[in-house]
């Protein structure tokens, strides 16, 4: 874990106590918590670069799936 300091306005620091009291935890975890939500809504996923690589050709794919996957993984 990386150890920083964030500077809070008095009444912001009052509230992340009562908050942290409330939920029984400290307000520094409760700042981690809050950048890792940040963060998280932020930072672009990425996706697997095999996701859209193939084309099947069939227009219906997403119609006909079920039927497209019967049987599938069932021994012949």
């Amino acid at each position: 874990m990386q150890k920083t300091t964030v500077y809070l306005d008095p009444s912001d620091y009052r509230a992340l106590k009562r908050i942290a009291l409330r939920m029984g935890t400290a307000p520094a975890a409760l700042v981690r918590e809050a950048v890792a939500e940040y963060a998280a809504r932020h930072i672009p996923r990425r996706r697997p670069r095999s996701v859209g690589a193939f084309a099947s050709g069939r227009r219906d794919l997403s119609e006909r799936a079920e039927k497209l996957l019967a049987g599938m993984g069932k021994s012949r």
